[in-house]
């Protein structure tokens, strides 16, 4: 799957900040226990040379570790350091484990996705990816905090989806590279681009509009959310402020380079980080 190091100091799982200092200390474990699952999912599914088949394979007895530990009965021995924690939490905080099961059903997606070079049809079917991929991490975090409200929960889902679409629109060079493809047929139908329009070497007009107008929509989606921090208690609140701002601060980026991110890869630095505490601090 797509990578995004938004105010992470990991290098795989990135769709949020993991057990940072801002974290209460009494949640830190629950959030390394799903943060370490997620990873480690992960990584099944995106990194080494596995065939498709073989990463398929270890996602499904992974799942089938998941139902064990959240049945309490036992697991494999191959990811206990993974599970053990997992387990304890699943019972302490009474963790949903449909939304377990989504983040497992979006990493074979991306591995089937890959292994065919399917591309996402629509915006809607784009989203419905990161209803899975992304928006179960911000909804366990809300549920460790004991915010579980239908606008809180919309609200996460929102930022979620905008960093999991920042995060696509961000690493197009590194994506295409790969063989992976998040731009939807309907936008470069819309904008009457190809895969061409997206080498390293391409100056595609019509390309750079395509992102402009992804940006601006995740942008917009991300503000949707951007009332959330105000609701969660404590410094975790301030956490989701940055992270808010970190996404902003990406597309801020993005478009500072003309929206060619086929070309150039933005990211954030530590001139950054003033910025961003300034905005998180004044955000309504």
């Amino acid at each position: 799957m797509s990578h995004a190091p938004i105010l992470a100091p990991v290098t795989h799982y990135e769709n949020f900040p993991v057990a940072s200092i801002l974290c209460p200390a009494h949640l830190r474990p629950a959030v390394a226990a799903i943060y370490h699952f997620a990873r480690t999912a992960d990584d099944l599914a995106d990194e080494g040379d596995a065939s498709p088949a073989s990463r398929l394979a270890d996602l499904s007895d992974f799942q089938g570790d998941l139902l064990a530990a959240a049945n309490d009965k036992p697991f494999s021995p191959r990811w206990a350091a993974v599970f053990r924690p997992l387990q304890h939490m699943l019972g302490q905080y009474q963790l949903p484990l449909s939304l377990l099961t989504d983040l497992l059903d979006a990493f074979e997606q991306d591995v089937i996705y890959h292994a065919q070079q399917r591309r996402y049809a629509n915006d809607d079917a784009l989203l419905d990816y990161c209803r899975r991929s992304a928006n179960p991490i911000g909804r366990l975090l809300l549920h460790l905090h004991g915010v579980q409200d239908a606008t809180s929960l919309a609200q996460s889902d929102a930022i979620c989806s905008a960093l999991q679409l920042i995060n696509f629109w961000q690493d197009v060079s590194v994506d295409a590279a790969r063989g992976r493809w998040y731009i939807t047929q309907q936008a470069m139908a819309r904008f009457g681009v190809t895969q061409a329009d997206f080498l390293p070497t391409s100056h595609s007009e019509n390309a750079a509009l395509l992102i402009a107008a992804s940006a601006s929509a995740a942008r917009a989606l991300m503000l949707k959310g951007a009332a959330l921090p105000r609701k969660v208690p404590g410094r975790a609140g301030w956490e989701l402020r940055l992270v808010v701002q970190g996404g902003l601060r990406i597309l801020d980026k993005i478009e500072a380079l003309g929206f060619v991110t086929w070309r150039t890869r933005p990211k954030l630095s530590a001139w950054d980080v003033p910025v961003l505490l300034w905005r998180a601090l004044w955000m309504k």
